[in-house]
């Protein structure tokens, strides 16, 4: 393979996982893998969750791309250095930044606020039922999220958190140690 060729296939394979991620974590996680991803939206303080079996079962597959690639087909390889790459954002910004495993920061401007407040808004939902930005690295407009969620809320698709579109510019940490919020009707 050329350079230009290793560069466009890690790139593609790149932005295709977010693609995958947004399908995966809508249709999977918030569908049949619902009881997996669960407790990654419910209060509690331990250092795992079942939710982290994704990531496992994940990089697993991730493996095996390289091995096959390694012995049978190049552009495999480099897809999964694209996968790997992605699978290194997704941590630091979703596990690292958003959920706050790694360091405690909360961003007060641009994209990574933007970041923060979208999937914050993404845990705003009680149960698996509705819900928005279901990417992990491009965030939509947070009052765009925002009124989604109270259309989804009217319509009776979802159940939201009393907390959601207080005010404020505060942020709680989402899934680990979740700052409670009660369900509104």
């Amino acid at each position: 393979m050329s350079w230009l060729e290793i560069v466009l296939t890690v790139l593609s394979s790149l932005i295709g996982m977010e693609i995958f991620a947004w399908v995966a974590h809508k249709y999977i996680m918030h569908g049949w893998g619902w009881d997996w991803h669960r407790d990654h939206h419910e209060p509690h303080d331990k250092v795992l969750e079942k939710n982290d079996l994704f990531a496992v079962v994940f990089g697993t597959i991730n493996a095996a791309m390289y091995i096959y690639g390694a012995l049978y087909w190049d552009w495999l390889w480099w897809f999964a250095v694209g996968i790997t790459l992605y699978g290194v954002i997704y941590t630091l910004i979703h596990d690292g930044l958003v959920h706050q495993r790694y360091w405690k920061w909360v961003p007060r401007k641009g994209y990574a606020k933007r970041l923060v407040q979208a999937h914050k808004l993404h845990h705003a939902t009680i149960g698996k039922e509705g819900g928005v930005s279901f990417g992990f690295v491009f965030a939509r407009d947070p009052a765009k999220l925002k009124a989604e969620l109270k259309a989804q809320k009217e319509a009776g698709i979802a159940v939201v958190r009393e907390a959601v579109g207080a005010g404020g510019d505060e942020f709680d940490v989402v899934g680990r140690n979740i700052q409670g919020g009660s369900a509104s009707p």
